[in-house]
């Protein structure tokens, strides 16, 4: 029996929580939230490969690297492990075996989880980024709250919210947290990115790996959009949310204001000394009018409450004129 590896960057507290379950205390269903690019999804496949490791270990999760279960899981090729991303609609698919599928449907799932496993062991369904229309969770509502024997299910999601409650409440949600800037590098120096670019790529991702690459690759639209919104907001200027108040990007625009809302009320507290989060634009931060750092707390408030509401399915315009109200709040407020 050997102590097996989980090569996963960061999520101490998922991999607490997972080291501690045995075959016997393992749930058929988790979902796995938190924000884009802390590596749920990884994490997702990690713990699936855990399973259908076939070499003998001290722990559940945990797997040797070289077996059969393992190299058909890292070369996408197992029978027993099924990944999918993005919305799960009714559907009238009819796929071939086990498999990784771009365009899972409810139907497809259904008739996928009342298969018998290939290799005798579990059956692992990973969803990423999931979203289901309605009638695609209510046909599968049944299997969530209980799967047949050996099944376990893995959905992930950046707005939990957005879940109809009567999926999230036959799952057990898992949490997790963006990444240290630390993490954040140590994944993008895999990758063969030279430590002092993944170092300040890492600064300026606010724990997501996801927007790390996204800035490396020269993509960094969607931020600086948010960015200029954010000071065009804030120095009288005509801001245009149209470049990240989309309804893929709305989230993660949103807590980019919301760091440069932190950033603005740790300056107007602890002064010119106090380490920013936005490093790169602590210059243009230093610059905005001084406010009351009460309403500035209050405006962040605010932006909390536009965070919830953009899990929902109001219009991403609506929520952006909510982040723009939130902010003008604090033009009232003199130094």
């Amino acid at each position: 029996m050997i102590d097996g590896q989980f090569d996963v960057v960061g999520a101490a507290g998922p991999k607490q929580f997972f080291e501690g379950l045995t075959a016997e205390t393992l749930s058929h269903g988790y979902l796995f939230a938190g924000p884009a690019g802390v590596g749920k999804k990884t994490f997702a496949l990690r713990f699936a490969q855990s399973l259908l490791c076939v070499t003998p270990k001290s722990t559940l999760l945990g797997y040797c690297g070289v077996c059969s279960g393992c190299t058909r899981v890292t070369s996408g090729v197992h029978p027993d492990l099924y990944f999918s991303e993005g919305q799960v609609k009714i559907g009238e698919r009819e796929a071939g075996g086990f498999h990784t599928a771009e365009d899972a449907t409810a139907r497809d799932l259904v008739r996928q989880l009342s298969m018998h496993s290939y290799a005798g062991g579990w059956r692992v369904f990973v969803l990423g980024d999931v979203d289901f229309t309605r009638e695609a969770a209510n046909a599968l509502l049944k299997f969530f709250e209980e799967p047949p024997p050996g099944v376990v299910l893995v959905l992930t999601t950046t707005a939990v919210a957005r879940l109809l409650p009567t999926v999230r409440s036959r799952l057990l949600e898992v949490t997790f947290a963006p990444l240290a800037a630390r993490e954040v590098a140590t994944i993008l120096e895999r990758e063969g990115v030279e430590p002092d670019v993944a170092a300040h790529a890492a600064d300026i991702a606010g724990g997501s790996v996801t927007r790390a690459r996204a800035l490396l690759d020269g993509e960094g639209t969607m931020r600086d959009a948010a960015v200029t919104w954010f000071f065009d907001t804030l120095e009288g200027g005509t801001p245009d949310a149209s470049g990240w108040a989309t309804r893929p990007t709305l989230e993660e625009g949103l807590e980019v204001v919301k760091t440069l809302t932190r950033d603005w009320l740790a300056l107007s507290v602890g002064g010119a000394d106090v380490p920013l989060l936005a490093r790169d634009q602590a210059e243009r931060i230093g610059r905005l009018p001084r406010r009351d750092p009460a309403a500035i707390a209050r405006a962040l408030g605010a932006l909390g409450d536009a965070e919830r509401v953009a899990r929902t399915n109001v219009s991403p315009a609506l929520v952006a004129d909510l982040a723009k109200m939130a902010l003008a709040t604090t033009t009232n407020a003199g130094a």
